[in-house]
């Protein structure tokens, strides 16, 4: 699945950058409330997220309500209806440190590996990005 999504297959709605920007601004307003963002990336058609579920909060609560906000905004945006995301996300916990360290790069990295850019801090659909931003200034 990894090597059609790299690949960009399917549709690309995240592409559009008003797309991208509406599920990256969507992700960060509710950091810190509903979960703990770690890591993230916005690619032209999925997400990876990486991130700690707060307290008082479900994974499944948080994904339908990121899902159908960002779902109706982007068809507006887009001015389609229909499906938008897939129905069923992918999932899964975080073993150990070593684990969550390959995470953390393999989602950084997945705009180069796809051929996007060639130095991840150049993607600006991406945690990375954003953290070498606030760093350079």
């Amino acid at each position: 699945m990894d090597k059609y999504e790299d690949a960009g297959y399917g549709q690309c709605f995240l592409k559009d950058d008003r797309v991208a920007s509406v599920v990256q601004n969507n992700l960060l307003y509710f950091d810190n409330i509903r979960y703990l963002l770690h890591s993230w990336c916005i690619m032209p058609n999925h997400v990876h997220i990486l991130m700690e579920v707060k307290e008082g909060w479900t994974l499944s609560e948080i994904m339908h309500g990121w899902r159908s906000y960002t779902a109706k905004t982007a068809n507006k945006i887009l001015e389609r209806t229909g499906d938008f995301w897939q129905k069923e996300y992918l999932d899964r916990f975080i073993r150990n440190e070593e684990h969550y360290k390959n995470v953390v790069e393999y989602i950084n990295n997945n705009p180069v590996k796809a051929g996007l850019v060639t130095d991840a801090k150049m993607w600006k659909w991406c945690s990375f990005y954003m953290v070498n931003v606030t760093n350079a200034k």
